[in-house]
């Protein structure tokens, strides 16, 4: 997968523009992860910031679109391509960097182009 695919929502995963997915349960390859704080749908960084709550003491992550296997809209919930495991080794979530650091996606980029199992 390129660094352009990881920021992009798969085209048979469910994805339409303008819907709000604030809110929307994420569930890993093997079990929930938190719900969606934020989403960006910005053509070449579209991604999810998710509140992980309790399961990994309160840790904000940030997922990129391209990791998005479905949508379900009536559950209102969002099925990513990783394990629980996976996402909980990621880079952490800094609100300030996102907020004014250019080219700080570039390290989940690297992250989560990685093979995965």
């Amino acid at each position: 997968m390129s660094e352009e695919d990881i920021w992009g929502y798969h085209p048979n995963a469910g994805y339409r523009m303008g819907i709000d997915l604030v809110g929307y349960k994420v569930e890993a390859t093997d079990g929930s992860i938190g719900k969606i704080d934020k989403h960006s749908e910005d053509v070449g960084t579209s991604h999810l910031v998710v509140d992980t709550g309790v399961w990994i003491f309160g840790k904000h992550v940030l997922l990129p679109a391209g990791t998005i296997t479905r949508i379900d809209p009536a559950e209102q919930r969002v099925y990513v391509n990783r394990s629980r495991e996976q996402i909980k080794n990621a880079p952490a979530f800094d609100e300030a960097k996102y907020d004014g650091e250019s080219g700080y996606l570039e390290q989940f980029a690297r992250y989560y182009n990685q093979p995965h199992m």
